[in-house]
C-alpha cells in the first residue's frame, strides 16, 4: 500500500491552539521504530520539543493476527487503550511521559492522537550497551516500578478496558489461552517453514508437557506485555520512563518476566523480579519463541521498512523452538 505521514502543515493547527500562535513549528521529525502508531517529534522556535502519537491505518503495519479467544495480547493499539493505561501505570507509581492532550473527536487531524511529554532519546537498551555503570541506577529503578505494577492486581485477566467493561474472560484459566495463543502461532508457520512442519507433533508435544506441570492460580498483575529495554527512556535525570503500553494487560507476571529475561539478558537480576512460578515461566517463555516466529513472518510480509531484521528474528527463534522440542 502507498502510506501517507504527517508533514509539517499538517499540525499547525495543533501547535497554535496548544502553545499559542507566537511560537512556531521549525521541525516534524517521524521517529523510527513504531510498527502500530506514528510517533513524531515537533520542534518549536523557542526550542521546545513534544512528542505526537498518531492512530490510523497508514501508521499500522500489521496484518490481523490469529485469533484466539479470551487473548488479551490480540490488537493491542488504540487511542482508549492508551488513555486507560496510562492512568493506571500513573495510579501505580510508574513514570511515565506526562498526557498534555488526548483528542479522540479528530479535531486537529483525521486521526486519534495524544501530544506527551518529550523525556528525550536516550533509550535504556542503548545506555546499557554503551555505559552500563550509568544505567545501573535507572535498571534498579525500573525493577521497583516493575514490582509496583506486578503487585497491582486485578479481579480477572485480559485488557484494562476489557476488565473495566465487564467483558474480561471469566471461563477459561490463563495459562490454556496462551496454549491456544502458542499452537495457533504454530498452525500459521507449519506450512511455512519445512523445519517447523517436520517437528510440528513434538513442539506442540512439549506445549502440552510444559502445560500438564503448570498448577492452578489465580492471581493477575499488570504486565505491560512486551517490556523491553527499547521501551524505556532514561531521562537527562536519569529517571527511567516507560513508554509503548497500549499493551497494559492484568495477567499472570510471569508473562512478563519470560519476556524480561530474553530482552534484558545478563542485566535481568539487577531488576529484582517478584517471586515466580517457574512452571509457569517455562510456558510462558517457549510460548513467546513460538509468537516471535509468526508475528515477525507475518509483518515482513507487508510493506514494513526494516523486513530482513524481521526474518533474523524469526530464524533466532525457528533454531529456539527446534533445540528444545
Amino acid at each position: 500500500m502507498t502510506r501517507s505521514f504527517l508533514q509539517p502543515d499538517d499540525v499547525r493547527d495543533l501547535v497554535a491552539e496548544q502553545f499559542g500562535t507566537g511560537r512556531r513549528l521549525t521541525a516534524l521529525d517521524r521517529l523510527t521504530g513504531g510498527s502500530k502508531k506514528g510517533v513524531y517529534r515537533l520542534r518549536l522556535d523557542d526550542g521546545t520539543t513534544v512528542i505526537l502519537y498518531v492512530w490510523t491505518i497508514d501508521e499500522n503495519y500489521w496484518p490481523p493476527s490469529p485469533v484466539v479467544p479470551d487473548d488479551p495480547f490480540t490488537d493491542a493499539s488504540g487511542v482508549e487503550l492508551f488513555a486507560l493505561n496510562h492512568s493506571a501505570l500513573a495510579a501505580a507509581g510508574v513514570r511515565i511521559p506526562r498526557l498534555l492532550l488526548l483528542d479522540r473527536d479528530s479535531r486537529y487531524l483525521d486521526a486519534d492522537v495524544a501530544l506527551v511529554e518529550d523525556v528525550g532519546a536516550v533509550k535504556l537498551e542503548a545506555l546499557m550497551e554503551d555505559d552500563p555503570a550509568a544505567a545501573a541506577a535507572p535498571l534498579s529503578a525500573l525493577g521497583d516500578a516493575l514490582r509496583r505494577m506486578h503487585t497491582t492486581f486485578g479481579p480477572e485477566y485480559g485488557k484494562l478496558v476489557a476488565v473495566a467493561r465487564g467483558e474480561a474472560s471469566r471461563t477459561r484459566r490463563a495459562e490454556d489461552v496462551i496454549v491456544d495463543r502458542a499452537l495457533g502461532h504454530l498452525d500459521a508457520v507449519a506450512n511455512r517453514d519445512a523445519r517447523l512442519g517436520e517437528a510440528y507433533d513434538r513442539i506442540a508435544g512439549h506445549v502440552h508437557r510444559l502445560r500438564s506441570a503448570v498448577t492452578s492460580r489465580e492471581r493477575y498483575g499488570l504486565v505491560h506485555g512486551e517490556l523491553g529495554p527499547d521501551h524505556v527512556l532514561v531521562t537527562p535525570a536519569g529517571e527511567p520512563v516507560v513508554i509503548d503500553f497500549e499493551g497494559l494487560t492484568y495477567f499472570d507476571v510471569e508473562w512478563e518476566h519470560a519476556w524480561l529475561q530474553m530482552r534484558f539478558g545478563d542485566a535481568y537480576p539487577a531488576l529484582r523480579p517478584v517471586d515466580l512460578d517457574p512452571h509457569r515461566l517455562e510456558l510462558y517463555r517457549y510460548a513467546q519463541v513460538l509468537s516471535l516466529i509468526e508475528g515477525p513472518l507475518r509483518i515482513a510480509d507487508t510493506d514494513f521498512p526494516d523486513r530482513q531484521w524481521m526474518l533474523d528474528l524469526a530464524e533466532w527463534n525457528i533454531a529456539k523452538a527446534l533445540a528444545v522440542a
